[in-house]
């Protein structure tokens, strides 16, 4: 069982920045692959970034250029540097972990369903 972790969510006004992590308790998560997914109110979980064991990232066209993934494989902690912040962005942000075998077949996936382990989520709150 692997457990996630999040921290550093919090209120931030547009054009602002946060910086999310998310700590995992288990090596297992380096050689498959993390993902940061977020849900507001009445709306579906979306996918933003995923990263997996050899650093190849994607994002979603929403938060490209904006939103940056990255891990500390020696820490077990994946991260979310959010810049320029939106209203919109406003949710409750989840970070996730694959196994090898689904991040190797769905390169980049964002589905959730791909998706074993989850935290608890961080609530991100963007004031216009």
């Amino acid at each position: 069982q692997v457990q996630l972790v999040e921290s550093g969510g919090g209120s931030a006004p547009a054009g602002g920045s946060l910086r999310l992590s998310c700590a995992a308790s288990s090596s297992i998560t380096r050689s498959g692959c993390m993902a940061w997914f977020r849900q507001a109110p009445g709306k579906e979980r979306e996918g933003l970034a995923t990263i997996n064991s050899r650093g190849t990232i994607n994002y979603v066209d929403s938060v490209k250029g904006r939103f940056s993934i990255s891990k500390d494989n020696a820490k077990d902690t994946l991260y979310l540097q959010m810049n320029r912040l939106k209203p919109e962005d406003t949710a409750m942000y989840y970070c996730a972990t694959a196994v090898r075998s689904f991040c190797d077949s769905f390169a980049g996936s964002l589905l959730s369903r791909g998706y074993n382990y989850w935290g608890q989520g961080t609530q991100v709150t963007v004031s216009s």
